[in-house]
């Protein structure tokens, strides 16, 4: 299991990125390893951690040390670039790769990220002589951190048209630079409005079971000085009736052909009563979580995760010892409950089966 490596307060380690926001994973060329901040030790402590094999990169993705689609994409490559030295022993080198990227694949079923850089690196594998596959993978994963950075930028500024200068919002679970390698995906437009100027309140909900939103967005939204009001899941149609939001912006992990978006649990029953109140919601993500070759949302793999996260709170048991769990990750919203999907390409509007293959089309 990778180990924590340095604090944050180590004048050694830069981990942050500009305007305050954190940097999630980078690779340390010095000493040959992946370092990433441990999600799981937010907020109350930051931690990095050291990956130096693929395994390692595996149980940070399956742990949630890392998390959120892009991030965990890019931690997959960073991961089959370590994989490359360990396969370079093998008798089969190409194999053994492969079965290092099924292992990796294996660690979370919904984010189409994971498996999408998986296999834009296993392309570049097929093409390269064995003593080159460490060094050529490896650039081949920095090139994946860098254009998910850049697709960040993007998004914030096309999904910063829609918000406007004294706007109230509304957001759940965390998809801001801590589940990408860049500033974020549903939180680079408010980033990006905050940082032109403009007035912003955001609300954020708790998102249980793992309270990625108290926890990480919250932490984001201070760190970055976006003004924010943490509430609990259970509370946003009380704020949506009261009226004021004007928009809910979410991310997502795997977005269907026709337009259906899986995301957090919760994101479905967050869509309806965005609906019920006339309040737009938009999905901010970039091209590698369309997966076109899915017809719509009832195709996409739902995780199921282990159910201590529901009967248990930082640790302790907070349900019988018998109780029966269900703990899917993820739900599907409907696209008909969705206003748009900003990409780094552009933005896409219904008919979202038109609009998104053509987003997609280069």
């Amino acid at each position: 299991m990778a180990q924590p490596s340095a604090s944050l307060a180590d004048e050694t380690v830069q981990p942050f990125a500009a305007e305050g926001l954190p940097r999630t994973l980078w690779w340390d060329d010095g000493a040959g390893v992946l370092r990433m901040i441990d999600q799981t030790r937010l907020p109350g402590e930051v931690a990095v951690l050291s990956c130096a094999t693929s395994a390692e990169v595996g149980e940070a993705i399956r742990r949630l040390q890392v998390r959120g689609a892009p991030a965990i994409g890019v931690a997959a490559a960073y991961g089959l670039a370590l994989g490359a030295r360990e396969a370079a022993a093998a008798d089969d080198p190409h194999a053994r790769l492969r079965e290092i990227a099924a292992q990796l694949r294996a660690t979370r079923p919904t984010a189409v990220n994971l498996g999408w850089a998986l296999d834009r690196l296993l392309a570049v594998a097929i093409e390269t002589p064995v003593d080159e596959l460490p060094a050529r993978l490896l650039t081949e994963a920095q090139a994946v951190a860098d254009e998910d950075a850049a697709a960040c930028r993007s998004m914030g500024r096309l999904g910063a048209e829609l918000i406007a200068d004294g706007d109230t919002l509304l957001t759940h679970c965390n998809a801001g630079a801590l589940a990408t390698a860049g500033m974020g995906t549903a939180l680079a437009p408010i980033f990006t409005a905050h940082q032109a100027g403009k007035r912003l309140h955001v609300y954020v909900d708790e998102t249980r079971p793992v309270l990625q939103g108290a926890r990480l967005t919250a932490w984001e939204l201070g760190r970055a000085g976006v003004p924010y009001t943490l509430i609990a899941d259970n509370m946003a149609a009380h704020f949506l009736r009261r009226g004021g939001i004007r928009g809910v912006f979410v991310g997502a992990d795997r977005i269907a052909a026709n337009g259906d978006v899986a995301n957090k649990i919760g994101t479905y029953g967050l869509a309806i009563l965005a609906r019920e109140h006339g309040v737009p919601l938009y999905v901010v993500a970039p091209r590698s979580t369309v997966d076109l070759a899915l017809p719509d949302g009832d195709a996409i793999p739902i995780e199921e995760r282990n159910g201590d996260e529901v009967t248990t709170l930082a640790g302790r048991r907070i349900a019988p010892e018998d109780a029966r769990v269900a703990n899917p990750a993820f739900d599907v919203t409907p696209a008909r409950y969705v206003a748009a999907i900003v990409t780094e390409a552009g933005m896409a509007r219904p008919p979202f089966d038109v609009a998104l293959a053509e987003l997609m089309r280069d």
